[in-house]
């Protein structure tokens, strides 16, 4: 079933919830991040004093004639109130995990999700590099690249991410702002053109597919401003090997609050980042969720330092419910990207939050 969770893990989504809701998560404000120098593999790994991390995985890979976007998430919550407690059995972190698989010529999307409080070797986000569990779902390096391990009723996936280029660093050196106060900032790195083999399994059809990926891993203290509702961002694989990132924070009347970016082209020349207003979304053709009644863009024109862009999303309904994980409804699919000339460039993902309710992190 879509979207299936155990009855366990919604009654820990729903504890979630009311934990979010209540003294529990601090709300001591957050000061300005210091610029530093960020050390691998260490920084690969957790960083369980800040109140916010992810690593997020997102990729296109192809069999015969049939092309899958496939994405897989984990989140690490720091819980506050339960740092000086001694039980074991202590909220200290909660660990939730998000993933879907598109099946573009099957138009269908499959997505599940878990979460889970860290501990009793059943739930782990090593420090020392990436190694996370959360049950029967892990991300992991393994060599130089990253392996990820999905098992779920309807789809499950096997997937070894190869890179093929530098890490980017986002924002100054990998200090990324987020809005028009200097507290709103992550640390936020990007392993762009991950090649991608391995094995996917929709409804019991084993496949062995070969695809390209991108991956983020960002922590913070405090993400988003108050008058900040969600975001849009792409993360985008040119077909000729560079790398462009783009996003913008929305107010509430959809205006921008504050935007980033970066480029980075495949042959000459560095990290091009951008600064505020270089980044420009326009949205162009609208669709209307029947789960959320949500309407998300499905088409941007996004201008950009590197040139304007057509951005199309290849399956409308790329909706994810994680109402019982994180309590978000968003909007998360693979997308491809034409330049101004009508070019196909790129494919990647595009994200959208906040369309429904207001995002809170």
């Amino acid at each position: 079933m879509q979207g299936r969770v155990p009855r366990r893990e919604v009654l820990l989504g729903a504890g979630w919830a009311a934990l979010a809701g209540s003294s529990l998560v601090s709300s001591a404000p957050a000061l300005a991040l210091p610029r530093q120098t960020l050390r691998f593999p260490r920084d690969h790994g957790a960083h369980p004093d800040f109140r916010t991390e992810w690593w997020y995985i997102t990729g296109h890979a192809t069999v015969g004639g049939r092309t899958f976007g496939f994405q897989v998430t984990f989140f690490r919550s720091k819980v506050e109130a339960t740092q000086a407690m001694s039980s074991a059995f202590a909220a200290k972190q909660l660990v939730f995990a998000h993933a879907a698989v598109t099946d573009v010529q099957g138009n269908k999307l499959w997505h599940d999700q878990r979460i889970a409080r860290a501990g009793f070797d059943v739930v782990k986000a090593a420090e020392d590099d990436t190694r996370l569990q959360l049950r029967d779902w892990s991300l992991q390096r393994e060599g130089a690249g990253y392996r990820a391990q999905i098992v779920s009723a309807d789809f499950s996936f096997d997937l070894y991410f190869d890179p093929t280029q530098a890490l980017v660093l986002q924002g100054g050196k990998g200090l990324s702002r987020k809005g028009p106060e200097e507290k709103q900032a992550s640390y936020y790195y990007s392993q762009p053109q991950l090649a991608t083999q391995g094995t996917l399994t929709l409804k019991g059809e084993r496949l062995s597919v070969q695809g390209k990926a991108w991956l983020d891993h960002e922590w913070s203290n405090e993400l988003l401003h108050p008058d900040a509702v969600g975001w849009d961002w792409i993360g985008m694989n040119y077909f000729d090997g560079s790398v462009l990132t783009a996003f913008q924070l929305r107010r509430k009347d959809g205006r921008p609050l504050w935007d980033g970016g970066s480029f980075r082209p495949s042959k000459g020349g560095g990290l091009y980042v951008a600064s505020k207003g270089e980044n420009e979304f326009s949205p162009q053709r609208f669709w209307k969720s029947p789960l959320s009644q949500a309407s998300y863009p499905v088409e941007w024109i996004v201008r950009t330092p590197a040139d304007f862009y057509t951005v199309k999303a290849v399956l409308d309904n790329q909706e994810l419910d994680s109402r019982n994980s994180t309590g978000a409804i968003y909007w998360e699919g693979l997308s491809d990207m034409f330049d101004s000339n009508g070019k196909h460039v790129a494919r990647g993902y595009l994200e959208m939050t906040g369309y429904g309710s207001p995002l809170r992190l």
